[in-house]
This record gives C-alpha cells, sequence and structure tokens, in this order.
C-alpha cells in the first residue's frame, strides 16, 4: 500500500526544475514553505486573507511575492492551501476555475475541533479531512506537510546522504501529482513516503502514530499502518467547541 523510492528508499538525486509554486494561507506552515522553497531555487507567490500589502516584510525576508488569492492559485504548478480547516468555506468559490487541470493542489490542513474550527459535521462523521477539503474546493487535493510542526519543517530537514531523515506521508489519487510532491518533500530534506489514496489520507490525520512524531522512513511506514480510524475523544468537537489551543472545549 505504500511506496518508496530507490533502494534506499529515497529518490534519485537531482531534484525537479525550479517551478512556480503558489501558496495560500501565510500562517505558520505557509511562511515556512515559502522560505524553505525559496531556498531550494522555486519561485513562490503567497497569499493571505488579508490582502498582499500586509505580506511586505515576509517578502523581504524570503524572496516570495505577496499576491492575491487568485493570483496564487494561478500562477503556480503546484499551489498548497494551508488555511484553517474552518476558514476553507471562505474561499472564493471561484479560486481554481480556469485553473488547468494538471495543476497539483496540496491541502496542508488538519481538523482541530476543540482548539479552533469547532464542528465541521462531515468530518465528524468520518469523511478524512482532506477529502473534505478536496470536496470544498471542487479539485482533487494530495494531502502533504500536515504531520510535522512549523518549526522542525523550517529547520530539521536533512541533506539526501544523511543516515536518517524525518518521513513525511503524502496521500493522494493521482499518481503524478502525488509524485511531484514526493520531489518537493525531498528538495526540502525529509524522506517522502507515497501513503495512498485521499481516501486512506486519515491515517495521517491528528491522533495517529504519525502525526507530529518526527519519524523516520520506516517508522511512518509502520505508523501509517498501525493507525486506526476512529478519532479519540480530544479530536472530536463537543457541545462547547471550539475553545483554544491553550483551551480545548
Amino acid at each position: 500500500m505504500f511506496t518508496w523510492f530507490g533502494q534506499d528508499g529515497r529518490f534519485p538525486r537531482g531534484g525537479v526544475p525550479r517551478m512556480k509554486i503558489g501558496i495560500i494561507g501565510a500562517g505558520n506552515i505557509g511562511s515556512v514553505l515559502a522560505r524553505r522553497f525559496r531556498e531550494v531555487g522555486h519561485d513562490v507567490l503567497i497569499a493571505n486573507s488579508r490582502g498582499p500589502e500586509t505580506l511586505s516584510q515576509l517578502e523581504r525576508e524570503t524572496g516570495a511575492v505577496a499576491v492575491t488569492a487568485r493570483e496564487a492559485a494561478r500562477g503556480g504548478e503546484v499551489v498548497i492551501v494551508t488555511i484553517p480547516e474552518s476558514r476553507i468555506p471562505d474561499l472564493p468559490s471561484d479560486l481554481f476555475e480556469g485553473v488547468p487541470g494538471d495543476t497539483v493542489v496540496v491541502d496542508t490542513g488538519n481538523y482541530y475541533p476543540r482548539q479552533r474550527d469547532g464542528r465541521i459535521a462531515s468530518i465528524e462523521d468520518g469523511v478524512p479531512e482532506s477529502q473534505w477539503v478536496s470536496d470544498q474546493l471542487g479539485r482533487p487535493v494530495i494531502k502533504a506537510f500536515n504531520n510535522i510542526y512549523a518549526e522542525h519543517l523550517g529547520k530539521r530537514g536533512q541533506p539526501s546522504t544523511a543516515d536518517t531523515r524525518i518521513a513525511l506521508p503524502v496521500a493522494g489519487d493521482d499518481p503524478n501529482a502525488k509524485a511531484k510532491v514526493l520531489r518537493l518533500v525531498d528538495e526540502l530534506g525529509f524522506d517522502g513516503v507515497d501513503a495512498g489514496t485521499l481516501a486512506e489520507s486519515w491515517r495521517q490525520q491528528p491522533g495517529t502514530p504519525v502525526y507530529t512524531t518526527d519519524r523516520d522512513l520506516e517508522g511512518v511506514r509502520q505508523g501509517l499502518l498501525d493507525a486506526t480510524r476512529e478519532r479519540g475523544p480530544e479530536w472530536r468537537a463537543s457541545d462547547a467547541s471550539p475553545g483554544t489551543f491553550d483551551a480545548p472545549r
């Protein structure tokens, strides 16, 4: 079910050509990805909900170009959506209208009902988080970069020659799109693991063995196999949800 590449589970050296990457969301993960993708040579467009004029400092720090969400969606070969789950329905309904079908859309999101998002009925009923996001966007998505702390994503990448690297699962239905994201994962200094279809992406959601545990290649492989689909009570909404990350309800 889960795939690795090469005898050591890594891609051959050489990486991918320079790409244009759009990022929608300039929070912890979005800002780190903008910085890291620029460092490895890609062109980055980044957007937030407040407008490009609020991202001038991030532009200066990273070399990414601040744009509107529509421009980020239309300007990248890969478009990364990295906003709170509860804000997904607030995105423009025509966000991906006219965007080529081979543009890869990546969802980094997690459902935090008690801490931030409140109750999302479909996810509570068992729809995998990124499948719900795909349904809202009206586009196939690849689930990636959701199971690692932003600080670790920014600082703990290792060269391909390292003995061990943190491994990141990548789930989705399009093999070509998944391969492109797996190569980006490798470029950032992590071992990518093909974690199956989008329907199986619950295996990397919060509360599963691979969530924020910084496992290596074999550890992620085993963690995906060991995952159980039932959400624990700490990852389900209550009648009082949402609270905050400091005081979940």
